[in-house]
């Protein structure tokens, strides 16, 4: 394509479209992709095959014919068994046909939910580190990103002092996931409880990203959504990709208010219509008969956690213990490279891929994201690996 040419589309592009960077994730997957015998620690993915019995569910339905739309807002069954599920494990409660929206992916929730609330120049706090789709979601809905720091001090959760600093009179809302992706942290009731007043007092919605909610380690998660006033200012997303080891299936939900939830199938309907027919009749399989699966697989990720912590903090990488999710976030600051060299340079000496920490943001100055979901004959040979990388730093 000649330079003019070039010029030429790039003017086709909107302004935010073109500000946007590409996913920090995404550059080092393709280097690794590009090498043999790479030991991948970046993927945010499970390594388990999506169990049986929901693959028989999809394959069944196929067989059956279902294979027409769904109503817009997901399977009606689907929705009553998400209300229940929601209700029993995490003592929440949404109206199955006015509060639940089944999308594509818990992606799709984050998007239309932001799109849903913001007019052009509105801020949402967004707490770092964070998933990398959210400055660029907001950014794309026309809102403003402003960022609250943790850090492994205090094991990566937000404080009341760090919210209540960045509200200003533009401020609409909070976006966060708990458990964490990439630090692994995870909230309590009682530290949700403090925030509440300041979250009250300025009216700010609540965005709450629990797509992890069901991999915990000795505790289970508790939603911001199941305190007292809380529903009523929050917006639930969560899916199947996590817990059920569906990635690609893409199947999500979000649970919101009726006005709030009407203002999301708007959008979801035109743009999406209705997630797929088959994605659904596998997640009700899932909901109705998947949690023993589930269960051990939840089990397999803290004995792995316990072995990865372990190993990093016997090379001499200062490692916060991860309360949930299935991802290590060592401070590689006394190596004394930044998060990028160190990655970079572990990839090419050692062929271990880990992803940068400050692609989640500020915050992960200083550290390295490390998925501890593959085996654990992975996770030895690769730390084995990551020894010998740092020795020879030191």
């Amino acid at each position: 394509m000649s330079t003019q040419s070039t010029l030429t589309a790039k003017r086709r592009l909107s302004a935010t479209v073109e500000s946007l960077k590409p996913s920090g994730i995404r550059r080092f997957f393709d280097l690794a992709a590009s090498m043999e015998g790479v030991i991948s620690l970046g993927v945010g993915e499970p390594d388990f095959v999506t169990p049986w019995r929901m693959r028989e569910a999809s394959i069944s339905s196929l067989e059956r014919g279902y294979t027409a739309y769904t109503s817009n807002a997901g399977m009606l069954e689907l929705r009553v068994e998400i209300q229940k599920y929601l209700e029993e494990r995490f003592a929440v409660s949404y109206h199955p046909e006015k509060e639940i929206l089944v999308t594509v992916g818990a992606s799709e929730a984050i998007d239309i939910a932001l799109r849903a609330i913001l007019d052009p120049g509105d801020e949402v706090l967004v707490v770092e580190p964070c998933y990398v789709s959210y400055e660029p979601v907001i950014r794309l809905a026309g809102g403003v990103p402003v960022f609250l720091k943790t850090t492994m001090e205090n094991q990566f959760k937000l404080t009341p002092e760090e919210l209540e600093s960045h509200i200003t009179a533009r401020t609409k809302a909070i976006i966060f996931c708990y458990p964490n992706n990439p630090t692994g942290s995870t909230m309590s009731a009682a530290e949700w409880q403090a925030l509440l007043p300041i979250l009250e007092k300025h009216d700010l919605l609540v965005i709450s990203d629990e797509i992890y909610g069901e991999l915990t380690y000795g505790r289970m998660h508790d939603s911001i959504a199941a305190l007292p006033g809380m529903k009523e200012r929050t917006i639930l997303i969560s899916g199947f990709s996590k817990a059920f080891a569906m990635t690609g299936w893409r199947l999500g939900y979000v649970c919101a208010e009726p006005e709030l939830l009407a203002g999301m199938l708007k959008i979801h309907q035109y743009t999406m219509l209705c997630a797929p027919t088959m994605a659904q009749m596998a997640a009700l399989e899932a909901l109705r008969h998947g949690q023993g699966d589930m269960e051990r697989m939840v089990e397999s990720y803290r004995q792995r956690r316990n072995y990865v912590v372990d190993g990093f903090r016997q090379i001499g990488l200062a490692c916060h213990e991860p309360e949930g999710a299935f991802y290590a976030f060592p401070s590689i600051a006394s190596t004394g490279l930044s998060a990028a060299d160190f990655a970079e340079k572990l990839l090419m000496e050692e062929k271990v891929a880990v992803v940068p920490g400050d692609v989640f943001g500020e915050s992960g100055n200083g550290h390295i994201r490390c998925s501890y979901a593959t085996s654990m004959e992975q996770l030895k040979k690769a730390l084995d690996r990551m020894e010998r990388f740092v020795s020879r730093l030191s």
